[in-house]
């Protein structure tokens, strides 16, 4: 599986689910299902590589932003959710988590930012297919630590230096 079809299977989960994480979960299992399991352990190694990539302390900035406060289970509740959204927008935040101020035409963070179900797809669909466990998916560890420069989540100015447009759009 290649990159473009990893995403294109995000997106078709993502647009029959109409923006519900949780149906965007259950959806995405259903086309994992039409895969074989070698494809379905290709996809898993994507998304994998993808929630490790934003693992960042600006990402974790906004989404302590939009959800008001995100702990370490949120936040990473909130990479799945934002690998749910597509490549536009995961690119996007990746590059600069203050561009999500433009790249999210509406934020309700009663149902965005958390889809912890569609980081358990990929296992879900594999062992439905094969009766086993996801096998080692051989990715380098995971960063012990977000990358880039440390941001204190409870100094406002900070956060409003660091992200202004998203400081801007949902907290001011």
């Amino acid at each position: 599986m290649d990159e473009t079809e990893f995403w294109e299977l995000i997106d078709s989960s993502r647009e029959v689910a109409e923006g519900d994480p949780e149906e965007q979960a259950d959806a995405l299992v259903e086309r994992l299902l039409g895969l074989d399991p070698d494809a379905v352990v290709d996809f898993a190694r994507h998304f994998e590589a993808r929630y490790n990539r934003a693992y960042t302390w600006d990402l974790w900035a906004a989404a302590t932003l939009l959800l008001g406060g995100a702990g370490d289970d949120a936040f990473d509740y909130f990479r799945c959710w934002l690998i749910g959204q597509g490549r536009e927008v995961f690119e996007g935040a990746l590059h600069d988590p203050d561009q999500l101020a433009e790249l999210l035409d509406d934020f309700d963070e009663a149902m965005d930012g958390d889809a912890e179900e569609l980081g358990y797809a990929a296992d879900e669909a594999y062992e439905q297919l094969t009766g086993g466990v996801m096998p080692d998916l051989a990715l380098p560890a995971p960063p012990r630590e977000p990358t880039g420069g440390y941001l204190d989540f409870e100094d406002d100015q900070a956060l409003a230096e660091r992200l202004p447009r998203l400081w801007d759009r949902f907290r001011s």
